[in-house]
């Protein structure tokens, strides 16, 4: 199957990225979310990212216009029929995701496929709330979408061949590298990241340093290009929260119990880049 059409359920900070990653590919995209307000917001998103790259002079003005026009944003599911994959890249919220599939299932045509970009939760359980599991698999981006070059590809029980291999091939056209997952809570990226970002918490809380000195301190000792409480804020601490507590769920060990810190600073409102407000003021 050759994907021409790419249907984004969802044109908040990961929707709009995969918005742009397929538009600037020649992929047209039908983004789709609650409100107006919503997908204009994820739109300018797109026009400010694209104007970033002009300056950086990696595309020109004209290839901004033509990534735009390839974007048409909806509030209504019927404008997703055109796509031959749909991605849902909405919250990370298991009932949320399951309403949303089940409305999706009962829309497109049988051979469509739909894939979920969610970070940690199972595609096998959420590919049985459909009546496509078999067309039915796990596409996760990473955050900045449209800087990163990995993709996980998780399959769930039912995915089958031509499923993964086209969804595999599109990746590969959108200028990614992806790696094929086997279905479990986290998959590999995340099952590692996490946990690993709670940890940094867990050091906050205790005092043993500051912010600033525990990033420089993963920074320059492990030469990752941004500290874990940095990169918290950039995910989205809710976001962190909510994977660790899929993971305590699903593996049943106290590893994975969220720092209690993390737990206050969600129930704080303070959520990171995208509240103004996390471990470090923005």
């Amino acid at each position: 199957m050759q994907i021409q059409t790419v249907g984004i359920v969802g044109a908040g900070t990961m929707g709009n990225g995969i918005a742009q990653a397929c538009s600037t590919k020649g992929i047209h995209v039908v983004m789709v979310d609650i409100s107006e307000a919503a997908v204009a917001k994820g739109v300018a998103t797109v026009s400010a990212s694209l104007d970033r790259l002009i300056k950086k002079e990696k595309i020109t003005a004209a290839d901004k216009d033509a990534a735009l026009a390839r974007i048409k944003t909806s509030t209504s599911y019927d404008d997703l029929k055109a796509a031959q994959l749909v991605i849902e890249a909405a919250t990370e919220n298991f009932e949320l995701k399951c309403k949303i599939l089940k409305q999706l299932d009962g829309l497109l045509a049988p051979e469509v496929l739909v894939a979920t970009n969610t970070s940690s939760i199972s595609i096998t359980q959420l590919a049985a709330v459909t009546g496509r599991a078999d067309r039915f698999i796990g596409m996760h981006f990473f955050n900045p979408v449209p800087m990163m070059a990995l993709v996980e590809i998780i399959r769930g029980l039912q995915t089958s061949d031509a499923t993964h291999d086209a969804v595999h091939a599109l990746a590969k056209v959108l200028g990614k590298s992806p790696i094929t997952v086997k279905n479990a809570p986290g998959f590999v990226v995340n099952r590692i990241l996490v946990p690993m970002i709670n940890e940094a918490f867990f050091v906050l809380a205790e005092n043993l340093a500051t912010p600033e000195d525990i990033d420089a301190g993963m920074k320059l000792g492990c030469n990752q290009p941004i500290g874990p409480l940095a990169l918290a804020d950039m995910i989205g601490l809710d976001v962190c929260l909510a994977v660790m507590n899929v993971y305590l769920t699903e593996y049943g060990d106290s590893k994975y119990r969220p720092c209690p810190l993390l737990k206050e600073m969600v129930a704080a409102g303070r959520l990171g880049r995208k509240s103004g407000r996390g471990v470090y003021a923005y």
